[in-house]
This record gives C-alpha cells, structure tokens and sequence, in this order.
C-alpha cells in the first residue's frame, strides 16, 4: 500500500508560477501522474513520469510551460508550472500505478490506483 500527499498549491495571479509536489510513502510507484479537475469537469492528465524513464508525457494544453521531476531518492514528485492561465486553476491530484502491461493510456485515471487528496490551485486573471 501506497500512501501520496501533494503540497505546493495557493493562488497566483496569470503569468505566474507554482510548484507541487508529491510524497510517495510506502510501496514504491513505478509511475506518477498529475491530473487536475476543475469544478464540473472531468479529470484530465496534466503530466506523467515512469521510473524505466521511457515515459515522460503532457497534456497538449500545458506542453511548453509545465515540468515534471522526479527523485527517486527522496521518493517525490514535482510539478513545476509557469505562465499559469486562469484555464489552469483546479484541484491536483498526485496518482500512482505499478501496471507494466496495459492499454489504457498514461494519462488516463483508470490507469492508476492510488490517489492523494489534492491541492487547490488558483489561477486570477
């Protein structure tokens, strides 16, 4: 069992930046994904890192101005975001999974099993 918890959220004005992070304790997650949901919307994929380092992906919307790490050492994740949009703000979760074979895509929710509670971001025009 897995246990992750974000920090780093807050508000910031557009054109701004703020870094997450996620503490991984427990088993080990081969891969680590940032997702975000906006009231009344779906969950979306922002990024993903798997630990092979055959995986590091975005979603088209924050190619360019987001950046994930991570320290296999500390066991943490981070995602480093700049030139915030107001479209960015949402609550973002840290989510793992150890699937080696599946066809469900990285950025998909279904893919991962463990979730951490989020941390609220909010982005002001």
């Amino acid at each position: 069992q897995a246990e992750l918890v974000e920090s780093g959220g807050g508000s910031v004005q557009a054109g701004g930046s703020l870094r997450l992070s996620c503490a991984v304790s427990g088993f080990p997650q081969r891969c680590l994904a940032w997702f975000r949901q906006a009231p009344g919307k779906e969950r979306e994929g922002v990024a993903v890192s798997c630990t092979d380092g055959s995986i590091l992906d975005y979603a088209a919307s924050v190619k360019g101005r987001f950046a994930m790490a991570r320290d296999s050492g500390k066991n943490t994740a981070s995602l480093q975001m700049n030139d915030l949009k107001s479209e960015d703000s949402a609550m973002y979760y840290c989510a793992g999974s150890n699937l080696v074979r599946s066809r469900l895509p990285y950025l998909s929710p279904s893919r991962y099993t463990t979730w951490g509670q989020g941390t609220q971001v909010t982005v002001s025009s």
